[in-house]
This record gives C-alpha cells, structure tokens and sequence, in this order.
C-alpha cells in the first residue's frame, strides 16, 4: 500500500499542513492564518492556545483534503517557526503566558547587559546575544512573575519553543522534546557537546526542570494522541526548524550548497558538514542530526524583515492592496530613482546585528511616488541577502555557484531576477514551492521507512525557474554602494531616541 506523509508547517502568520506522497506529490493541504499580538512597541506576541487550536483543524482539512483515510499516513514531521518561545503548565497543558515571537525585541537592553559573555557563548552555542534568541525570552518571562518563576523552580511548567508545544499537545501531553536544530536556537544549547549548556542556564537562572529532552531530527518522538484522527495514532518522526528544515527540503545535503526561504524575514543557510564553521558576523546552527549519524551543521545569516516589509507597505500604509501587484509596480518604473528602504521595523539582524536600528527611507523628491516605495521595499530584500551572500563567502571559505530559493516572494519574478542581478550567480526556484514542509516530511519519511535514502529522496528535487544575472557588475556595486550608505543612517535610531528622551 502506498504510503504518504503529513508536514505541520507552523509559520509566523498560519499554520499550512501538506500531506506528501513519496513522489514528493502533496496530495492534500490546509492553511488558516492566526493573528499576531503587539502590546508595546517592538513586543510581538502568539496566543500558544489560538496557534494549537489552528493546527489541530488544518490538520484535520488536509487529511480531509487528501481523500485518504489516516491509516493511509505513515508518519508526521514537524517544522516550525523558530525561537519563539511558550512556557504552558504540565498538569493542564495550557500556556500560562503569551507566547514570546522571534521578533520581540523586548530584552534588547539584557541583552546588552549581557554582552561581556558573548564571545563565550558564541563559542559554545554559535550565536550572538540577541533578544532574536529564546533564552533571554524565557528569563524575562521568568523574571515578570515570581508565581512562574516558583512554579518552574518546583518543575510544574514546560518551556518549548513551538515545535515542542505542538508535540506536546499532538501526543496528548506524553512528549515533551525537540530536536537539535531547534534547540541550537536557544542560546541554551552547546552545540559541541549537544546538550544544554549548564554555565548559560546559571547566569540566566533558567532551571534545568523546564527544558525539553532534545532528540535528532529524524527519529521516532512520539505518537499521536487517538482523538486527533478519528482513533488512528500516527508516529511523529520528524521535527526540523523551519530554516533547516528548508535547506533539507531544498537538497542542500552536501557541505557548500546554500538556499535561502524569503518568508516575513529571509533566511540564508550553508551546509558546512559535520564541523561547526564559528563565525564573526553570522550564526553556526545545527543544520539537523538523523538518528544513527553525525551532527551536521550549517552557517546562517538571518534577515529580520524583508516580506513583512511588503506586508507593512500593504497593511500599515495601504499603498499596496496585494503584495502580488509588486514585481508590476517596481517594473513601471526604469530605476529606483535613489530611492532606498531600509526596513530595520524590529531592528536588525545579520550582519549588521543592532537591535537599536530603525527603519529608513532616504532620497525622496517631489517626483517620488508609491511605485518608488514598492520598489525601494523589493530591492532591499535583494540587498541584505547579497550582504549575507558576501559574508557568508569570506568566512567560510566557499564561493557560492548558485542560490536556491524558497519561500512566498520566488513568485515575484522582478524580485527573483534582481536578486541574480545583485549576487552575479544564478537564482534557481524548485518545482516543489513548500520546501519547508517537504523538508519536515522528508525527515520524517527517512526515520519512517518512507524514504530509504538521501538519493532517493534528491529524485524528488528538481528546479521550476532559473533566473540568470543581467545587469553589469559595475552597475550592481554601485546600486549596493548606495544601499550601504542608507543602511548606515538606521543604526541606532531607538537607542539615541532613548538618550534623548532621558
């Protein structure tokens, strides 16, 4: 009998659940968006509860989508948004917090106070000391309520970030785990040794009781609880971040081979192979363990916003009413006319990493209309990818050959053909668009029995669109020059405006 695989995508904005054949085919789907929460500027929040409640129904409309009875389903993977973070109690399996999101940058100033341990902490976890990681997330929630903070001290409550949750609630309150790769985007985890660092957890004064067992990214977890497919239990064996999870969907198994998944912010992952590559201006990640085999490892450099920058054009400003009018737009016009954006709306990431930096627009004229904007938004998504590109190229020691791209944005072809344009090497988009999803699926289906093999699995890979660069070089270093030059005016912003206020 046929078997097939279901992937929770649990993102951002919605939660998408595809169910896979071996082919790589999705022969059933569900997606429900949820909202996200802002109570104070720069905090951004998740209802644990909205987001459970959501995937248990998309779940649910895929499997119903797919027409195959849940017998039919060999196993489940998971891939999740990542570093979120949510602490629910043990005895009720409910969140006794917001869920803190990735892009809260409510502990910039711990983190601050912190810095005299991030060269060490960078050693051992491959990241820098930024409220974009979990661990200073949990320690302000534990810190804001002495009630949290004596009940995690007597073991009654759970921290996870949302793979974890999810796994929890899917296996009935059994499980509480995650994988290496979410894990390393703690800050908690030592990725050397593969186990939660003891020394971070004592400065931070995090106990130990909260955190998850944490397993490799294909193996077996858990099954589902019975009463979430009519009696069926499904065996959980994949669990990925949604990054790694990309670069395995995207066939990137081999050290050198790189994508990057243009979502609300993007993501540029290098397979570096069984050796962490510690770098200055990017992370060292844990790119994901099969179980039996070695760690592999992989550099990052994350890009805080570049679709919600669309998404901000659209819903903050109206100028937009679809982010699919952009590629047309940015194409009216035969330049950018030196208009630049740099969207720093929650700061920014690699490989700037200033959490104090503010959003900039800059060169505009009485001749500069919303066209000029859209544009601006789209160029700078190509911008800060190239600047990852560049560093990533310096220190790891590998030129990149070709850049394989995922993520909602590949279906804007003036995007797609000015990002070639700026990296000089070819844009390549895979006929398979849910690269995320069919990563979580693919790891679940290798620990499964569904897949026998990576090269069984490349079989399902192939690309949809190559884009090839067509501009000058001269004439894509001058445009990045002038992007720099911009970037240099949004460093800072919030932290002088906190000077200036005292």
């Amino acid at each position: 009998m046929e078997s097939y695989v279901l992937a929770v995508d649990q993102g951002t904005t919605g939660t998408t659940v595809l169910v896979f054949d071996r082919h790589g085919a999705v022969c059933g789907q569900g997606y429900r968006e949820f909202p996200q929460y802002y109570p104070s500027p720069g905090w951004v929040e998740h209802d644990a509860e909205e987001i459970w409640q959501v995937t248990r129904d998309v779940i649910r409309q895929a499997v119903k989508d797919s027409r195959l009875h849940p017998r039919q389903l060999a196993c489940i993977g998971i891939t999740n948004q990542r570093e979120t973070v949510v602490v629910w109690d043990r005895a009720t399996s409910r969140p006794v917090a917001p869920a803190i999101v990735w892009q809260d940058r409510r502990t910039a100033d711990l983190c601050r106070q912190l810095k005299s341990h991030e060269a060490d902490w960078q050693q051992r976890t491959g990241l820098r000391i930024d409220p974009y990681f979990s661990a200073t997330k949990l320690h302000w929630l534990l810190e804001h309520s002495s009630d949290l903070r004596q009940r995690a001290d007597r073991g009654e409550l759970a921290f996870g970030t949302i793979d974890s949750w999810l796994l929890w609630q899917l296996s009935g309150g059994t499980c509480h785990a995650t994988d290496c790769s979410n894990a390393s985007r703690t800050l908690l985890y030592n990725i050397h040794d593969c186990c939660w660092d003891d020394e971070i957890l004592r400065v931070l004064n995090i106990p130990r009781a909260l955190l998850p067992e944490v397993k490799p990214s294909a193996g077996f977890f858990a099954q589902t609880d019975a009463a979430l497919l009519d009696g069926v239990r499904v065996p959980i064996t994949g669990i990925a971040g949604d990054q790694q999870a990309a670069l395995f969907g995207q066939g990137c198994h081999q050290p050198g081979l790189a994508k990057n998944t243009y979502g609300t912010g993007s993501f540029l992952l290098m397979n570096t192979g069984i050796k962490p590559v510690i770098s200055d201006r990017l992370l060292t990640t844990v790119a994901w363990q099969i179980e039996g085999d070695e760690v592999e490892y992989a550099l990052e450099g994350s890009i805080f916003v570049t679709g919600a920058a669309v998404q901000w054009l659209r819903d903050g400003l109206g100028i937009v009413a679809d982010a699919t009018e952009t590629a047309a737009m940015a194409q009216s016009l035969a330049g950018n006319d030196d208009v630049y954006f740099v969207p720093a709306l929650t700061g920014l990431g690699a490989p700037y990493w200033d959490p104090y930096a503010r959003g900039v627009v800059v060169g505009l004229t009485r001749g500069t209309t919303r066209e000029h904007l859209v544009r601006a938004a789209l160029e700078s998504i190509a911008y800060q990818v190239r600047d990852v590109v560049e560093t990533m190229t310096v220190e790891s020691a590998v030129s990149l050959t070709e850049l394989r791209a995922d993520g909602g944005a590949v279906h804007n072809r003036f995007l797609m053909q000015f990002q070639a344009d700026q990296l000089g090497v070819p844009v390549v988009v895979p006929q398979v668009s849910e690269t995320t999803a069919f990563g979580a699926a693919s790891l679940a289906g290798l620990a499964g029995g569904v897949w026998t093999s990576r090269d069984d699995l490349q079989r399902s890979w192939a690309p949809s669109c190559r884009y090839l660069p067509g501009q000058s070089r001269e004439h894509s270093d001058r445009l990045q020059r002038r992007w720099k030059q911009a970037v240099a005016l949004s460093h800072g912003w919030a932290m002088t405006a906190e000077v200036l206020k005292d």
